[in-house]
């Protein structure tokens, strides 16, 4: 069975790109008006139960991402492949790593979740767990990773396509699966390129994490913050955050 994705344009640099916790291949705001459609291929992969596979049933977890990603590039004739991953997609970027070494070329982590479980205290563990059944924890959330700084319309709108188009069933898998999930020791060492992006304001994925983890285990990693963002520098920044990316990926 084919895998719904969206795909823009038809360059000689492929790129696959995995959307964060909340989002879905359509919702990367107006950066999806960016794209050079010439000297890239673009494809954006919805995971189980999101967005156009909201319906195709699945375990929900990194794993199941990985697979789905390596599927998709066999469908497409891709070999070799970039990957572009946002937040919980920047550990599903890794996952993919892991399985198939040989077919990543380069990695782009936007406000990425590092490889090793991610922290969390009893007030974050019920605020993120609790909030696959609530939209107010939610936005809360949406709040507190960029900054506090955005507006409350722009918040709610984000609220509202997350619940409409993921199940409750799939948001709270994927989460189960991000936070405690360790890659580290698989990833360490590894030579692929890495550009990790950092919003100057995100409040939990911050500059300071991205080199205590990131940096420490991809010995060709830079890390890059990006002005006047927070969590979401494709909404946020969305030029700025283009520019970055596609500079990198079309690097020889």
């Amino acid at each position: 069975m084919a895998i719904a994705h969206r795909r823009i344009g038809t360059g000689a640099v492929r790129v696959i790109v995995l959307h964060d916790w909340f989002g879905t291949s359509a919702n990367w705001g107006s950066v999806l008006d960016h794209f050079d459609p010439e000297r890239f291929s673009y494809a954006f992969l919805d995971y189980r139960g999101y967005g156009d596979r909201r319906e195709v049933p699945g375990r929900h977890d990194l794993a199941e991402i990985a697979d789905d990603v390596l599927a998709l590039a066999d469908e497409l004739g891709w070999d070799t492949f970039c990957l572009v991953g946002h937040s919980m997609g920047g550990k599903a970027a890794q996952q993919v790593l892991v399985r198939a070494p040989e077919r990543v070329e380069r990695i782009v982590g936007v406000a990425p979740v590092p490889a090793a479980p991610y922290p969390m205290d009893e007030a974050t563990h019920s605020l993120f767990y609790g909030a696959a059944e609530d939209p107010a924890k939610r936005l809360a959330i949406l709040d507190l990773v960029t900054g506090r700084r955005a507006s409350r319309h722009w918040l709610a709108g984000m609220v509202a396509h997350s619940v409409a188009v993921s199940s409750p069933e799939a948001f709270a898998g994927y989460l189960a699966s991000w936070q405690t999930l360790d890659l580290s020791d698989a990833v360490k060492g590894s030579t692929v390129p890495v550009l990790v992006l950092v919003g100057e304001y995100d409040l939990a994925l911050t500059a300071e994490v991205m080199q205590a983890t990131w940096k420490v285990w991809y010995p060709d990693c830079r890390v890059h913050t990006l002005p006047g963002s927070g969590h979401y520098p494709p909404h946020e920044t969305p030029v700025a955050f283009v520019t970055a990316v596609e500079a990198f990926l079309s690097a020889a």
